[in-house]
């Protein structure tokens, strides 16, 4: 995902709190995985 800028970015809603959320580097490989937006959004599902 090199040379892309962050508007460009994949971006998810978070079902707790239904913010949106965008592609981290952290997250490359699990992206398909990751449901929520925070710990605490994950806690407090």
């Amino acid at each position: 995902m090199q040379g892309i800028k962050k508007q460009h970015l994949p971006f998810k809603t978070c079902p707790v709190c239904s913010r949106p959320f965008s592609w981290r580097k952290k997250w490359e490989r699990d992206w398909d995985k990751i449901i929520y937006c925070s710990e605490k959004c994950r806690r407090n599902k």
